[in-house]
């Protein structure tokens, strides 16, 4: 038996303890847990402890072996990457080798010890993106939400994260993975500085401006290469060569031409398409089933893309959780609904 209580029950559940001893002496009472309930941040939603995840017999536990897994801890996305975590957790045969590296604006106690207290056996670090590397160089987009400086922070990840992590896979938080994350983790990079789901028949010239088309000197960026758009959502990373090749620098270069002419829309992605788009190691599409959040405007609802999938993404302007709770969810947003980790703020008591 385990009772919780906030901090001015204690008298009430001394009390309540006596009464059984007093009544039924014979009474023996296994396990009392007197943990003092703290009141949950009200900029932090409240989370249920996850359960525990051990590794599969075959599962090594040396360096080599173990998965490196970066994601951004946004008040507004919490949610999502709480249950994005769960779904890796939960489908990964060796879920004790993993390594989540948490990139966060603002390092908050409560948030460290939120994720703590939801996944008790996780191996994670958080680490704090100074906002002010990007404020100047951020240009507004198309939404809102893509304006925001954490947004950028997959640019400047090499920089954060430990110089003996060669390879990072970095991951959006508003997706689940339904298949072993090791498996992408395995991909031969054959050299190239970023593998990801690659989509070459979108219309690759939309993500920019007639601004940039027109100038001959932005047309002939992608001269000798067969660009196409890749969601930077979904990204292994070969962090040394990353660091090696300079290119947080070359991206930061873009964003400031942007400064000064508008050449493209949306966001973090066209710098990344600027420099990597031709030049990355394809990976299957299963990997990333984005745009299950509708286009960027009115997050309308989408079915799912034929074909099997590993990753489900939702990219755009639908939220699953938001979807869920206003009642008017899309059909693929119950997918989702099972790794939501979220328990209102009122439930402060467990049994």
């Amino acid at each position: 038996m385990a009772l919780w209580r906030s901090s001015s029950s204690l008298p009430t559940l001394l009390l309540g303890l006596l009464s059984i001893l007093l009544l039924h002496p014979t009474t023996t009472i296994l396990a009392i847990r007197l943990g003092i309930v703290r009141r949950p941040s009200p900029n932090l939603p409240v989370f249920r402890e996850a359960p525990a995840f051990r590794n599969g017999d075959e599962c090594g536990s040396g360096d080599e072996k173990h998965i490196h897994v970066a994601m951004t801890l946004d008040a507004n996305y919490l949610r999502g990457t709480m249950a994005a975590v769960l779904s890796i957790l939960q489908h990964s045969t060796c879920p004790e080798n993993l390594t989540f590296h948490f990139l966060s604006a603002h390092f908050e106690p409560d948030l460290f010890s939120g994720i703590k207290s939801t996944f008790p056996y996780l191996n994670f670090k958080i680490y704090r993106f100074d906002s002010k590397r990007v404020q100047n160089k951020i240009s507004k987009s198309i939404r809102q939400a893509l304006d925001q400086p954490l947004n950028y922070a997959r640019i400047y990840l090499a920089d954060l994260i430990p110089s003996n992590v060669g390879r990072v896979i970095y991951l959006d938080s508003d997706l689940v993975v339904v298949d072993d994350i090791e498996k992408l983790w395995g991909v031969d990079m054959e050299d190239k500085v970023v593998a990801a789901p690659e989509y070459c028949l979108a219309n690759f010239t939309q993500y920019f401006t007639d601004e940039f088309w027109s100038d001959p000197e932005f047309s002939e960026t992608f001269e000798g290469r067969n660009p196409c758009y890749f969601n930077t959502g979904v990204m292994v990373m070969d962090v040394d060569k990353w660091r090696t090749g300079g290119y947080t620098q070359k991206v930061d270069e873009w964003m400031s031409v942007q400064k000064k002419k508008r050449i493209y829309q949306l966001g973090s992605l066209p710098p990344f398409l600027l420099v990597l788009a031709g030049k990355i190691k394809p990976v299957d599409h299963r990997w990333n089933q984005h745009g299950l959040g509708g286009d960027n405007f009115q997050g309308k609802c989408r079915n799912l893309h034929p074909g099997p999938i590993s990753l489900l993404h939702w990219s755009g302007k639908g939220k699953p959780w938001l979807r869920l709770d206003s009642r008017k969810p899309c059909t693929i947003d119950y997918l989702w609904a099972p790794y939501d980790l979220y328990r209102s703020s009122k439930h402060l008591f467990e049994e």
